[in-house]
């Protein structure tokens, strides 16, 4: 596994002036509270594209990705983001993860008219209204927190309640999870917000032990959710626990430890053990060539973000600008990509809705 530091950020000017390489900008959390899936996800991704450049890179140029170090703080996200765009002069930012990261990103891509491929977030205000120069690989998180309040009714729990990181991406998901309890015909016995910096795990405690709840979708970063879920169940609480995707990653199962067992977490590609799925079967034999062991959901992420962008780039041609492969990717309809298809349009940027849910197995696996 490669190492990215925020190191990489004033290696820039080491890096001299562009050469015949493709290259692609990624400002995401590699350190703090979500840096164990960002990396899950940037190896997925790496994982294919030094197959590619194995192959010879595209139209005989290889991709050069230069991953820095946002320490999942919004500001600096686009911070770096300019830097990669106007100083390194990347063809597309990609895989950065966070919803208020890519909304500090939209800006700086309408200025300097490039895309953002692959985003490591399921924000609907990256769906609808379409932007043109944003180009998502996954379902919604609206979607995944619906079916997540769907499948604990359909368990027969009645008692359900929300914890909510209070920003953008809390506050979409949380829509979601809204939308599950009115087709349900239930009311979340409670709904509590917690700050996004420095979460207060006591607070969260206090607003959930009341409540007696049976279960709790829990929608925040992969620390905010071990670590509160480490205070319930020292506090007493038994809840069945849900989170989303951008939590699927071996990373958090470590950080859940001894309490990882029967957490539930939606999904958002196919079961990444089933071989039988070509995306997986493919990924897994490059990870094995690698001496890497077994992949996790956050590497499939990562790893069909770059099948898009690759494909994208082929068919933007030699001498790709960031125009040509916005219209090359908006081009490209049911695009398969390992059992799953992709497709876009003017109209949508989705690329894919796939949703599932999995939970952690006693030997601190996923199941499905």
């Amino acid at each position: 596994m490669r190492c990215f530091t925020l190191a990489l950020v004033f290696a820039f000017a080491a890096l001299g002036p562009a050469q015949a390489q493709i290259r692609i900008g990624q400002p995401s959390g590699f350190s703090g509270p979500v840096a164990a899936g960002v990396q899950e996800n940037t190896e997925g991704a790496t994982l294919y594209f030094d197959a590619v450049n194995a192959r010879g890179g595209i139209h005989g140029q290889k991709i050069e990705l230069l991953s820095v170090d946002d320490k999942f703080d919004p500001k600096l996200t686009a911070e770096l983001g300019r830097k990669l765009v106007a100083e390194q002069g990347v063809l597309a930012l990609f895989l950065n993860r966070g919803t208020p990261h890519a909304q500090a990103l939209l800006p700086l891509l309408q200025e300097f008219k490039l895309p953002l491929v692959g985003p490591s977030t399921g924000a609907m205000l990256l769906h609808r209204p379409v932007n043109p120069y944003v180009f998502n690989v996954r379902a919604t998180y609206q979607r995944e927190a619906e079916k997540a309040v769907l499948h604990l009714s359909t368990m027969g729990l009645t008692r359900i309640g929300i914890l909510q990181v209070d920003d953008t991406f809390g506050a979409d998901a949380a829509t979601g999870a809204l939308k599950g309890f009115e087709r349900t015909g239930l009311k979340p016995v409670f709904h509590h917000k917690f700050d996004r910096a420095k979460p207060d795990v006591a607070a969260l405690v206090a607003a959930v032990l009341p409540a007696d709840p049976q279960a709790l979708v829990f929608i925040g970063s992969a620390g905010a959710v071990s670590d509160g879920t480490h205070a319930l169940r020292a506090a007493g609480s038994r809840a069945q626990v849900v989170t989303l995707s951008n939590n699927a990653s071996g990373g958090f199962i470590k950080q859940l430890g001894p309490h990882a067992r029967g957490i539930i977490v939606t999904q958002i590609f196919p079961y990444e053990r089933s071989l039988s799925a070509p995306m997986v079967n493919e990924l897994a034999g490059l990870a094995k060539a690698r001496g890497r062991g077994e992949i996790t959901p956050a590497m499939l992420e990562g790893f069909a973000a770059a099948k898009v962008l690759v494909e994208g780039l082929r068919r933007a041609g030699p001498g790709p600008t960031p125009a040509k492969l916005m219209q090359a990717l908006e081009g490209m309809k049911k695009v398969d990509i390992g059992g799953l298809e992709v497709s876009y349009s003017p109209d949508d940027h989705s690329g894919l809705d796939y949703a599932d849910i999995a939970i952690i197995g006693p030997d601190g696996r996923f199941k499905r």
